[in-house]
């Protein structure tokens, strides 16, 4: 995905927040079943870096398109 404009910007910024709030809160847990609680830490830590790399890239062209 490719972000467009920075209403799409905002909306990833906080959807990147509330994985982060998630991804901390699953950190305190004891889990009931550690295989699947490593496979959920993996694929949120996942999909907060790709949503970082998103932002980053989104943030970079438009600097570039600026100047």
């Amino acid at each position: 995905m490719t972000l467009r404009n920075d209403t799409e910007l905002i909306n990833t910024r906080e959807k990147l927040r509330e994985l982060e709030k998630r991804y901390a809160r699953r950190l305190k847990e004891k889990p009931a079943n550690e295989h699947v609680h490593e496979l959920t830490m993996a694929s949120l830590k996942r999909v907060m870096n790709q949503l970082k790399e998103e932002i980053t890239l989104y943030e970079i062209h438009q600097t570039t398109a600026r100047s």
